[in-house]
């Protein structure tokens, strides 16, 4: 049963990775798909009539509100929101690490969850129906010595999205978290790190795509999961 056919889905970060995968996969089952990107658009290598794409920065007050202006003038509602966007940066020391770099982290992984969740609630409460779901990942579960600042921006938006699914389960609001391990993208660039043993982008999106294919009824509140290899170390 197809249960995405011509549904609304605003996906952040969907120019490449974990979005670009599963707006694709959305795209292939009949959805319609709006790209919030903050550099480059889908929409510039991937031509398709229910695919539009706006350009801006989640963590930005003005740019959400934009964009979801621009998505509702597209296609009229939106039915799904994606949270996707998400940034990391390598900070073993903690003592060496510069407000900056905690700021960037903080205000797109919590801030830009936050920013784009209030607009998606401004059109998903009066209809009483939608679905948000944040892609937080297993550091929001588990902690690690290399990426402190990371896991507690990570841990703050699984908070705001455990909050969030409690409030609104009596609008007819559906709210999921999906706690990928670590997956192969570029966020990893030129690291040393295992990636033939992380997930694969595809792997995600065919984990949000089953959660978001389901009956308006059946609601999945989390879902974790990792490469078998990895954990075997």
């Amino acid at each position: 049963m197809n249960y995405l056919e011509n549904k609304v889905c605003l996906i952040t970060g969907a120019s490449g990775g974990i979005g670009r995968a599963t707006a694709l996969q959305l795209l292939d089952k009949g959805a319609k798909v709006f790209d919030f990107s903050r550099t480059r658009q889908l929409s510039d290598d991937v031509q398709h009539e229910n695919l539009r794409s706006f350009k801006g920065d989640v963590s930005v007050e003005a740019d959400v509100q934009a964009g979801f202006a621009a998505c509702l003038e597209a296609f009229g509602t939106i039915d799904v929101l994606l949270n996707n966007a998400g940034m990391g940066v390598l900070t073993t020391d903690l003592s060496q690490t510069d407000l900056e770099t905690y700021e960037q982290m903080v205000n797109v992984n919590m801030r830009g969850v936050f920013l784009c969740n209030r607009e998606a609630l401004k059109v998903m409460k009066p209809k009483r129906q939608g679905h948000i779901i944040t892609v937080i990942s297993m550091a929001g579960q588990r902690t690690n010595p290399n990426a402190p600042v990371y896991a507690a921006s990570k841990f703050g938006a699984r908070g705001l999205s455990s909050g969030l699914a409690d409030q609104v389960i009596k609008e007819g609001i559906k709210v999921t978290d999906v706690n990928p391990g670590p997956t192969d993208s570029d966020y990893w660039g030129d690291r040393k790190v295992p990636r033939e043993k992380f997930l694969k982008v595809d792997d995600v999106a065919n984990v949000i795509t089953f959660v978001l294919n389901q009956p308006d009824y059946v609601v999945i509140r989390e879902i974790n999961f990792d490469n078998m290899n990895f954990l075997a170390g």
